[in-house]
């Protein structure tokens, strides 16, 4: 019989490969002739934080140690400091817990997904003027344009009052639109219908039909405005590859 070979803590990366064995039986570790040392198997185990692991998938299930004790045939306090990172649970212990949350063992050792957060500094924002027309009478500032693949787009929109020849340009886009006025009077054509705002009005709308704004007063109006593209943004083109009205701009 071939000598079987200890991972060591250098190695215990492979740790995550040899694991699923167990689930079968709760025997020792084997998967192709590698056998898991284990003092390297729990400071690896250490290293992951499973304990923060085992909490998230108990609350998800609003589950509470007790229950998950009749579960895993472990006590709650026992539970309790896994979950605290007091005690290292053994590898035959992880694999009652995984099975109860019909996970695999791989689950405690993936790399920890990456929540999305992004801050968009005000010094850092564009001020890009409304396209497709000579004299704009909007500006716009993207909220949100360092968010990768991005399902809404939050926009600061300052409408200038209005102006004798300036052409007040309508649009649309697939999905609905929210806006939130700051300051100042504005209006909101939707469709054929004119709709007065204020400050602290806000509107939310389906904006496949289009729409326009107007600043009604003597005065900018400022807003904050929500684009949810579904399922794709329409440009409304002018031949520069960039959108008619409020859309993504990077």
């Amino acid at each position: 019989m071939p000598k079987k070979k200890a991972v060591s803590k250098a190695g215990a990366g492979e740790i995550a490969v040899a694991l699923p064995a167990v689930m079968a039986d709760f025997g020792e570790p084997d998967l192709d002739g590698v056998q898991v040392d284990p003092q390297a198997a729990e400071a690896f185990i250490s290293e992951k934080r499973i304990g923060e692991r085992i909490k998230y998938l108990r609350l998800k299930k609003s589950m509470g140690l007790v229950e998950m004790g009749r579960h895993t045939g472990l006590s709650a306090s026992f539970l309790s400091q896994l979950e605290t990172g007091r005690v290292v649970p053994t590898l035959r212990n992880l694999a009652r817990i995984a099975m109860v949350f019909s996970k695999d063992l791989s689950y405690f050792f993936e790399p920890e997904p990456q929540t999305l957060f992004r801050v968009h500094r005000q010094k850092d924002r564009v001020l890009l003027p409304q396209s497709g027309v000579d004299e704009p009478t909007y500006y716009f500032e993207s909220l949100g344009y360092l968010v990768p693949d991005r399902q809404l787009d939050p926009y600061f929109a300052e409408f200038l009052p209005a102006k004798a020849g300036r052409e007040l340009r309508a649009h649309q886009h697939f999905g609905y639109e929210f806006l939130y006025v700051l300051s100042g009077k504005l209006a909101v054509q939707h469709g054929e219908t004119m709709y007065e705002l204020g400050a602290g009005d806000a509107v939310y709308f389906d904006a496949n039909t289009i729409h326009s704004y107007q600043c009604t007063g003597d005065v900018p109006a400022n807003a904050v405005i929500v684009t949810l593209q579904h399922p794709v943004s329409l440009h409304l083109g002018n031949g520069n590859g960039r959108t008619a009205g409020l859309g993504r701009t990077r």
